[in-house]
């Protein structure tokens, strides 16, 4: 069972100023896109950034937080993951239209939760 309330206790480990918190694949895009969800601390407000490819900008929500996100916070940015309507590059409207494959060091369960996603919908 997956524990959404799950909180990683940082993203930082003292080797910069920024973490990746996960990496999203999209193996039915043309290219088999990938976005990386990235952490950085600013005077103790942890600001979140996608950066794809393409360098697209992306929407994010929520976009800064005091703590680490929970499971399900997160769970719920990146399915709010968007594009400015008309300005995306690279098809990426299609390509959030998508489930990801979703790697990450900091939420274990992370992964299980969307491979279950994409068994559900007919992606495996």
């Amino acid at each position: 069972m997956v524990d959404f309330d799950f909180t990683p206790e940082s993203y930082f480990d003292g080797t910069g100023p920024s973490a990746l918190i996960v990496k999203l694949t999209y193996p039915e895009s043309t290219w088999g896109e990938e976005i990386s969800l990235y952490a950085t601390t600013i005077d103790g407000i942890i600001y979140f950034e996608a950066i794809d490819f393409y360098g697209n900008e992306f929407s994010l929500t929520p976009d800064h937080s005091q703590k680490p996100l929970s499971l399900q916070e997160l769970i719920v940015l990146i399915e709010r993951l968007e594009v400015q309507p008309g300005a995306g590059l690279g098809n990426v409207d299609l390509t959030l239209s998508g489930i990801p494959i979703a790697k990450s060091n900091l939420y274990p369960q992370l992964e299980a939760f969307f491979a279950e996603k994409r068994k559900h919908f007919g992606y495996l």
